[in-house]
């Protein structure tokens, strides 16, 4: 009976949501929460223990989290370990990373991620990453192809990205071939000539590309708008902004306000919410515009302020918000915007 660690979360380690995300590691024999039902999939295999951390934990203290992850993998020496999956919930997914890339010398680590979740690109080098949909809503399905693949590589079988279903790990490997690479790249070259369909060796990886804007030269007569990712809405959220995976985007005239403090509050569900609620300019700094459109430094500032929510929120989305809210600042010839982040 081959012997599997298995990795979670405080969430999905039951122990709590946020506000146990700073829990140290702990280890738990036997399988906990997914875990459980990923033991009913495997074939001659047994979750024998299941280490679960808190995400804040592991991302604000990484060499002492992989430290206790190395130190539970040389006492229990189990033939694999399986994480999450994380979906695309990004600290988990870099908790992760840092389980994938502690170990990346001593054994395999199968997990399941969102392709846009920031844990696929940290340790797709050293983990098969199974795809999954962007929330736990998906358990049930991310969980049997994730077992597949653990139990083909328990067996000890060889694996491939294509046939098992993983995310390509972009490394390049030694193989042999009949025909020397002259003549493979002739023939794709001609296949491609021919709108025949051919496979390269070496695919490239695609980058967007954004032009810089032109500087503003007049500063003092400009006017400058106020953008946020950060989930900042009047108290009460009106518009029912999502906290996570956002759909949409909202806007709230601010003509007749200094400061944001006292009015909005933050529904982001990707950090702890307090300092933002106690004064929301520290995340969309109105109060700081202000002073700089009171001392002359800039204009004004447009009437309008935008938010919306970026935690888990799909590229797709976020493209089509930001031509969205571009084209309604574009339109009103403003000037200039401050985005903010968290």
């Amino acid at each position: 009976m081959k012997k599997v660690l298995y990795y979670v979360n405080q969430f999905f380690g039951q122990i709590g949501g946020e506000d146990k995300a700073g829990i140290e590691p702990m280890i738990k024999e036997g399988p906990v929460g997914p875990a459980v039902g990923m033991q009913n999939m495997l074939e001659d295999a047994e979750i024998t223990h299941t280490i679960i951390c808190g995400d804040n934990y592991f991302n604000e203290n990484i060499e002492l989290a992989q430290q206790y992850i190395m130190e539970k993998y040389a006492e229990i020496q189990p033939d694999l370990v399986i994480a999450g999956p994380a979906f695309n919930a990004g600290r988990y997914g870099m908790a992760i990373a840092g389980v994938a890339n502690a170990l990346k010398d001593k054994t395999t680590v199968v997990t399941g991620m969102y392709e846009e979740n920031p844990g696929v690109d940290a340790c797709r080098v050293h983990a098969y990453i199974v795809p999954t949909g962007d929330s736990a809503a998906t358990m049930r399905d991310a969980l049997p192809p994730m077992a597949e693949l653990a139990n083909k590589v328990l067996s000890g079988k060889e694996v491939n990205y294509e046939e098992d279903h993983f995310m390509a790990q972009g490394r390049r490997l030694t193989v042999f071939s009949d025909k020397i690479g002259s003549d493979r790249a002739v023939e794709m070259l001609l296949k491609r000539f021919n709108n025949e369909e051919y496979e390269t060796e070496l695919p490239m990886p695609a980058f967007d590309s954004v032009p810089a804007a032109l500087p503003i030269t007049d500063m003092a007569n400009a006017t400058i708008a106020l953008v946020t990712t950060g989930g900042i809405v009047p108290e009460g959220n009106p518009d029912r902004l999502q906290s996570a995976s956002a759909q949409k985007w909202v806007k709230y005239d601010i003509s007749d306000l200094d400061e944001l403090k006292g009015k909005f509050i933050t529904v982001h569900g990707g950090f702890d919410p307090v300092y933002a609620n106690e004064k929301a300019d520290r995340v969309a700094p109105l109060d700081e515009l202000t002073r700089l459109k009171k001392e002359g430094k800039i204009g004004g500032v447009y009437q309008y302020f935008y938010a919306t929510t970026g935690t888990g929120t799909s590229v797709g989305n976020s493209e089509k918000f930001g031509q969205e809210i571009g084209q309604e600042l574009a339109d009103a010839k403003v000037d200039g915007v401050i985005m903010t982040s968290t």
